[in-house]
């Protein structure tokens, strides 16, 4: 029996701008997204009807129309005439809720896989286009590769990064991304810093410089509110990481270190930590 394989991987933020509140309720974002080695596996297989099997470390998750993949499916599968049915088996190990867009990782790659599976022969553009409809951060997850994000997350373009270490230390609980949005509205959050300076040094392959200007609005609201996660972030700077960000909504926080064996090292000191890198 035929099927198809891709590698859904999660991402950090290396900022993340929230500009304000939209007329249709999202937020107007920009951020710089960069895939890291950290994933789950999707593997689709023919079959007459839609179905979805959810394994691993985190399988607790839903399995039915409330999963993103299932969602994506769905959305191809409008947008193509359903040309048929698939079983879909999600291996999961990423972290649900924790602000490394694992749900969102898992539906671009069930897009790329069933539009291979189907042979709809969709352009790029015209699945980042359902990508864009199934969720705000699926466009940069099935980009597959450093972007800039704007708008909702819909809006990309390329960016280069060098290679990072870090040391991925989830928070051990959920955190709901429209909980993290309406706690920065409630707290008159302010807005980061204009980017620039950030994206050239990464651009330049400039670690050093770059490092100190990483930043994510969504910090403070969720540190108020769970200061276990801003404590995760200063015990990865106390143990050597050259900057540390919470990742999305959180409550994940990365630490970035110099090399390997520095992440290596760091990561001794938190039981839960895995180490990754960007790009994969």
């Amino acid at each position: 029996m035929r099927e198809v394989t891709f590698e859904a991987y999660a991402k950090i933020n290396l900022f993340l701008r929230v500009l304000g509140l939209r007329e249709d309720e999202y937020h107007e974002l920009e951020s710089f997204v960069v895939p890291i080695s950290l994933s789950d596996k999707v593997t689709c297989r023919p079959a007459r009807k839609l179905s979805l099997r959810v394994a691993g470390q985190d399988a607790p998750l839903p399995p039915g129309p409330d999963n993103l993949a299932v969602v994506a499916a769905l959305a191809l599968g409008e947008t193509s005439g359903f040309p048929d049915g698939a079983e879909i088996e999600l291996e999961k190990h990423i972290p649900v809720a924790a602000g490394l867009g694992g749900g969102s990782a898992d539906a671009a790659a069930v897009l790329l896989a069933l539009d291979e599976l189907w042979g709809c022969g969709l352009t790029e553009e015209e699945l980042s286009d359902i990508a864009a409809a199934v969720g705000s951060d699926v466009p940069a997850m099935l980009a597959g590769r450093p972007v800039l994000a704007r708008g909702r997350g819909e809006r990309l373009r390329p960016a280069r990064v060098p290679r990072m270490w870090w040391v991925v230390v989830p928070g051990g609980f959920g955190v709901r991304t429209p909980d993290a949005f309406r706690w920065w509205d409630e707290d008159g959050g302010p807005t980061g810093p204009d980017p620039k300076a950030l994206v050239d040094a990464l651009a330049a392959g400039d670690l050093a410089a770059a490092a100190p200007l990483f930043y994510n609005d969504l910090e403070e609201p969720v540190f108020t509110r769970h200061r276990e996660v801003a404590e995760t972030k200063r015990s990865l700077l106390d143990a050597g990481a050259v900057t540390a960000i919470m990742c999305g909504s959180g409550p994940t926080v990365a630490g970035l270190a110099a090399a390997e064996a520095d992440a290596r090292r760091i990561a001794c000191g938190f039981p839960a930590a895995i180490v990754t890198c960007s790009p994969p």
